[in-house]
């Protein structure tokens, strides 16, 4: 026993010096560290807040007297009973529950106050949508909602639904967001966050109205990009007629001092010897009829039919 007490005698006293000074020194620079080292902070709270006309539910743990349903009133205060009015609005459930611990503290109605803030309605967090769909209202914004959510529930976009929804946030001073959307593929290029109390406003396509000696008369929805030119409008209504009379189309357009109407030379443009205009929403394409073309081709089809009936009078 003597010699390994005594063995252990001289290995602490051949530990250096310098290691033992370092370990010291790092025992000591842990709490620094610790303190220097970086606090992870909470995430964001993305829940939804309280607004004037929202019906609360509060429990207060073993105080059933302090329970019970509050509408949120009109200044964003709800009556809470012994407490008095307590302020909520643009807080969410959790924040509220602090206050109102707080305020039960501050009066010394309670001591160790525990409080749950329920939200029953949602008076002004829903989201309209308005435009071109099927069913526009008001629709709840419970949890995480996209673009497409919405235009779901809504019903749906109508024929004539434009590429363009634009999204209005409320209160704030920024311009709109315009969101790309494709009617057909039903798919949003740049969907955007939505916020309670937004509008969503889907945009009408452009019609333009092709009339007069055409094939297919009507009108036409504007969905290359927003952009149709005359000749595509013409092309969209089966091209013109025999009869038609090129040189003195017109196009009526409608302005803010009124309609404006404009003479066009087609047949020129169809040589492309004159530029193709592009059509603006609400345009008339106008192409008359020829009397002279309409007279001259009744002429052919009627000697047509008179050598016919010769040709078979002699078979006979």
């Amino acid at each position: 026993m003597i010699r390994h007490a005594d063995a252990r005698r001289d290995r602490a006293q051949s530990f250096p010096p310098f290691l033992t000074l370092l370990v010291c020194l790092l025992f000591m620079a842990l709490p620094l560290c610790a303190q220097m080292a970086p606090v992870p902070q909470p995430a964001p709270d993305s829940t939804l807040r309280i607004a004037s006309g929202d019906l609360l539910e509060l429990s207060v743990f073993d105080t059933p007297e302090f329970s019970g349903k509050l509408r949120v009133s009109e200044t964003g205060d709800v009556l809470i009973p012994v407490a008095g009015s307590v302020h909520l609005a643009g807080l969410t459930a959790s924040q509220a529950a602090g206050v109102i611990e707080d305020r039960f503290r501050q009066l010394d109605v309670l001591k160790a106050p525990h409080a749950t803030i329920f939200i029953l309605e949602y008076a002004t967090q829903g989201v309209t949508v308005t435009g071109e769909v099927r069913a526009p209202g008001i629709y709840p914004l419970l949890g995480s909602h996209n673009l497409l959510d919405l235009i779901s529930s809504a019903g749906g976009v109508t024929a004539n639904a434009g590429h363009v929804i634009v999204i209005t946030h409320r209160d704030s001073k920024v311009e709109p967001v315009l969101a790309q959307f494709d009617p057909k593929s039903g798919t949003v290029k740049n969907d955007v966050d939505i916020r309670p109390g937004d509008t969503l406003s889907v945009s009408r396509s452009g019609v333009v109205y092709v009339i007069g000696d055409v094939g297919r008369a009507g009108g036409y929805l504007i969905e290359n990009n927003g952009h149709l030119t005359i000749l595509q409008a013409l092309a969209l209504a089966q091209g013109t007629n025999r009869t038609a009379e090129l040189k003195h189309t017109r196009l009526i357009r409608k302005t803010e001092v009124g309609r404006e109407e404009y003479s066009i030379n087609l047949k020129v443009m169809l040589q492309n010897k004159l530029p193709d205009w592009t059509l603006s929403d609400g345009d008339i394409l106008y192409i008359p009829s020829s009397q002279a073309k309409y007279l001259g081709y009744r002429g052919i089809e009627a000697a047509v039919q008179v050598v016919s009936g010769i040709a078979i009078y002699k078979a006979y």
